[in-house]
């Protein structure tokens, strides 16, 4: 199971915290993160890949090698090919997409920058992302980035968590509360 903490004292922010200075220092920040987005994105939409660094029937050895030919295939930058080796060498694919969290929190948090997780039912298309990043920066009152990803268990709508506050204007929800009210009239 991927570890959920992604604070400095955890696991998943050790790594990042290593890759972070890596990429300050080669004054790769950017690059680095554009390719950990692009990693993150892949994660997300492919199952087998989820399963592939979740398994622990699968080696180190074996996941290093899908791995190193994903990020090729996927023209990822060396020093998150390098990292996503080590992560694999050492056991810890599992917890890859922690670590990408942990970094990229930490690169807005040194940016200023405040990170919304969004889930939508539906990708959201570069126009309703850029609505719903204005939105968010006005209403946080300072640069937002938004990691969207997709749940088709929502049926519609969208969650939007920012920090502790959660914003939950999905129809699953709905018709949950809708069920508990007609639960109570019965």
């Amino acid at each position: 199971m991927a570890q959920e903490a992604t604070g400095p004292a955890s696991l998943a922010g050790r790594y990042a915290s290593a890759l972070f200075d890596l990429a300050d220092q080669a004054k790769a920040l950017d690059a680095v993160a554009a390719d950990l987005t692009s990693l993150r994105a892949m994660i997300g939409a492919s199952g087998d890949l989820r399963r592939l660094l979740s398994s622990p029937v699968i080696g180190r050895e074996a996941q290093g090698k899908a791995l190193a030919a994903l990020v090729k295939q996927a023209g990822i930058g060396e020093l998150v090919t390098k990292f996503v080796g080590t992560v694999a060498k050492n056991g810890r694919a599992r917890d890859l997409s922690a670590m990408i969290s942990a970094f990229l929190a930490e690169l807005a948090r040194r940016r200023g920058e405040t990170t919304a997780d969004v889930v939508s039912a539906t990708p959201l298309t570069e126009a309703q992302l850029y609505a719903l990043t204005e939105t968010l920066r006005r209403l946080v009152g300072n640069k937002v980035s938004v990691n969207a990803r997709v749940d088709g268990d929502l049926l519609g709508g969208l969650v939007v968590k920012v920090g502790s506050r959660m914003f939950d204007s999905s129809i699953r929800t709905k018709l949950q509360r809708l069920q508990l009210a007609m639960k109570g009239v019965a």
